[in-house]
């Protein structure tokens, strides 16, 4: 579809952010001559002077600020309705940055951007993955489209939207001498060995308020070793170097390769929910706004784990 713009203000915006008549004139490919026509159009129908031109160097005027604020911000919101509307109308184009915590871009994002690519195949992805504090920290620096993470942040001006329930289990090798049992009781916990992820990550911060819930101080576990990533975890639960938490929808491969398995805790039920973050304000358009649309829908998630259900299974 053609741009969105008055050609004036393109032209006013290339002298004001070059400080050059010159240098606007070779960004455009227009003569000097012709910049100049431009901007004095646009004085004369403003009424104002936009441009200091006494010095050697283009100054802008306080009018002349007033506009290229209003100017930039005019852009953005064009380029945001370009994309929005050939989203629309089918054409699925633009970027896509997503900020991903580490479980979610493990176990759960290659089935969504798998079935999210049928039905936006021009979308130009790109994944940033890390614990929740750090895709937290990346929506409000505005780094990243769209965060998807564990649960909620610590930050107001985030925006938050659940789209998938997560359970979190405990996990043993089958040959730990827990393997075998029924249930557990949560003070079984208490003196052995213990691995969790590191501080920061969404998955410690639920299952630390859950054990407290359930009585258990933290002060009495033997967290034995912090690791990075949920993988880390079940490679060394796997060795033998302790027992740790994980979310199921990681453990379906190992557990049914009898590697790992999950052990009830009685009265001990840890349910999360994964979230997409956006800064506070309008909701995402363009490619992040149907990847909204799309993840609010959970297509692409409920093929994982048929046992589990999504967010608009659970309301139905």
């Amino acid at each position: 579809m053609p741009h969105l713009e008055n050609f004036r203000l393109k032209v006013f915006r290339a002298v004001a952010e070059n400080g050059s008549f010159r240098k606007a004139g070779e960004l455009l490919y227009l003569t000097q001559s012709a910049i100049t026509q431009q901007i004095r159009a646009l004085e004369e129908d403003l009424g104002v002077q936009l441009l200091d031109r006494t010095g050697r160097d283009v100054e802008v005027t306080s009018a002349g600020t007033v506009l290229l604020t209003c100017v930039r911000q005019l852009d953005e919101l064009l380029r945001r309705a370009e994309q929005e509307i050939a989203t629309l109308g089918g054409k699925g184009g633009g970027e896509l940055h997503l900020g991903v915590s580490t479980t979610i871009s493990q176990y759960v994002l290659p089935r969504m951007l798998k079935e999210f690519r049928k039905e936006h195949p021009q979308v130009r992805l790109s994944v940033q993955s890390g614990n929740t504090e750090q895709i937290v920290e990346a929506v409000v620096e505005r780094t990243v489209s769209l965060g998807l993470i564990e649960g909620p942040p610590r930050r107001r001006e985030v925006r938050i939207e659940p789209f998938l329930e997560d359970e979190l289990v405990l996990i043993v090798p089958n040959s730990h001498e827990w393997a075998d049992q029924v249930s557990l009781c949560s003070h079984d916990l208490v003196g052995t060995s213990l691995l969790m992820r590191e501080r920061g990550s969404g998955s410690r911060r639920v299952i630390e308020s859950a054990l407290v819930a359930v009585g258990l101080k933290l002060k009495s576990l033997d967290i034995v070793m912090e690791l990075d990533s949920t993988e880390a975890i079940k490679s060394a639960v796997e060795a033998g170097l302790g027992v740790g938490f994980v979310s199921r929808w990681a453990i379906a491969n190992e557990a049914q390769l009898g590697l790992l398995k999950p052990v009830p805790i009685t009265g001990l039920i840890i349910l999360r929910e994964f979230t997409l973050a956006y800064p506070a304000g309008p909701e995402p358009s363009g490619p992040a706004g149907a990847f909204r649309r799309f993840a609010l829908e959970n297509k692409g998630a409920r093929s994982l784990h048929p046992h589990h259900k999504t967010k608009n299974a659970r309301r139905s």
